[in-house]
């Protein structure tokens, strides 16, 4: 059996190797200099429409929902047509360029949510799809016991696209690398049912390769119905994510 203590450390050794790799096919791409002023400006209204509407409903706004309330708010301000056009090039530009292999989930960027399909979980501020994906949260945490967290569910275009360009503005402009680790708008399967699971209390190390050692993770491989989306080495180029519940 591999040791616990020791999983963590495997899979960043692994995907770090995997990586190198893969940058021989793919060299980082990085915001360009001219990108920049647009780039900090569209980071900026997302943040502000998301403390206008509150976090959790955030998780389920629209491409035209954020332009019409940004545009109610003088304090936020429409959307420029260079904002637009460059929020369109990150949703529709292929990221095979960044070594991201991952399928395509949402086709358009102006699809909606339709807020009767989803049922907001208690105490997360987040939203799962009812059916499938809320049965199996339900009986996660019903096996697992109440450590056992929702930390992200539903997630719609425009909070990928902030959570995106956010991590490429942790990354020092990086993209190739933030798309590897939340990955561009279309492209995310919490639009489709996916959702992150966590151990109480824990924070920001549920979004770690740390994960991986705590007894909720290791409860979770016991279960047979349960599958990671994100596995060590998968292929569509994304890193080691055991907090990632596969739903289809």
């Amino acid at each position: 059996m591999i040791r616990r203590d020791f999983l963590g450390l495997m899979g960043a050794t692994l995907v770090g190797s995997l990586a190198q790799a893969d940058e021989l096919k793919h060299p980082d791409i990085w915001l360009r200099d001219d990108q920049k002023g647009v780039f900090e400006s569209v980071i900026k209204k997302l943040e502000m429409v998301e403390r206008t509407v509150g976090y959790a409903n955030f998780n389920l706004i629209s491409f035209d929902e954020t332009l019409k309330i940004a545009k109610s708010f003088p304090k936020i301000g429409a959307f420029t047509p260079a904002e637009i056009a460059y929020i369109e090039e990150v949703f529709y530009t292929d990221p095979v360029i960044y070594g991201f292999y991952g399928k395509r989930t949402i086709e358009n960027l102006t699809d909606t949510i339709n807020e009767k399909d989803v049922i907001k979980i208690e105490g997360s501020g987040h939203y799962v799809y009812r059916g499938h994906s809320q049965e199996l949260l339900e009986r996660l945490m019903k096996d697992i016991g109440k450590t056992l967290i929702l930390t992200s569910g539903v997630r719609s275009t425009m909070k990928q696209l902030s959570l995106h360009l956010e991590k490429i503005k942790s990354e020092n402009g990086n993209i190739t690398v933030a798309s590897r680790s939340l990955v561009p708008p279309a492209y995310s399967y919490h639009s489709v049912g996916d959702f992150d699971v966590g151990k109480k209390g824990w924070g920001h190390q549920n979004f770690t390769a740390n994960f991986a050692r705590t007894e909720e993770f290791w409860n979770l491989q016991k279960l047979s119905y349960v599958s990671m989306r994100y596995t060590i080495g998968n292929g569509d180029g994304v890193r080691f994510e055991p907090w990632h519940v596969k739903i289809v």
